[in-house]
């Protein structure tokens, strides 16, 4: 059955297209969530999160793109909204531990090449990060990105050479390691 079908039933309140359309797009949907939050829960509550509202607003989609490119708009929306209310909760709290720690310099070891790289895409201003992560990560072009994000492929061009850049001073001490 095509595409179309599938939509066509499932707005019709057709269950079984409805878990079709899901099956065909939920793991592309949760890559994307998992790359932008880096948590595997909030991953799977982030692509719950897109496709209860993708079935909701299934009625209004006019097919101007795949479903696939209007199912990413809507997770990367839900991953990038959650993600400030995540950083705005996990912002007040603080561990017991931490307090013990406050007013002292712990030296810390070098961290690994892998934690480094986490650790500075996730220091990417959230542009830059989100579509590194589209594009380098999960493989869209930039005609995609742009769909889907409300840009221009040049606006998502650009924001991927600053990401690179940002990533190469980020990660510059371990140039060296990789040189034969």
């Amino acid at each position: 059955m095509t595409e179309p079908n599938l939509i066509a039933r499932a707005v019709a309140g057709d269950m079984a297209a409805q878990r079709a359309l899901y099956d065909q797009h939920v793991d592309r949907v949760y890559r994307l969530a998992y790359r932008l939050a880096g948590d595997e829960e909030l991953a799977r509550d982030f692509t719950q999160e897109t496709f209860v509202r993708a079935f909701d607003r299934l009625g209004s989609f006019r097919g101007d793109s795949s479903l696939g490119t209007w199912l990413h708009a809507i997770g990367v929306s839900v991953a990038l909204n959650g993600l400030r209310k995540v950083k705005r909760w996990r912002s007040r709290e603080t561990q017991l531990d931490d307090a013990l720690t406050v007013g002292t310099t712990a030296r810390t070891s070098e961290p690994d090449l892998k934690e480094r790289l986490r650790q500075a895409v996730d220091a990417l201003p959230e542009g830059y990060r989100t579509v590194f992560v589209m594009h380098d990560v999960e493989g869209y072009t930039h005609e995609e990105i742009a769909q889907t994000l409300g840009i221009q492929p040049g606006t998502s061009k650009a924001q991927l050479f600053r990401a690179r850049a940002k990533l190469r001073t980020a990660l510059a001490d371990f140039a060296g390691e990789w040189v034969s």
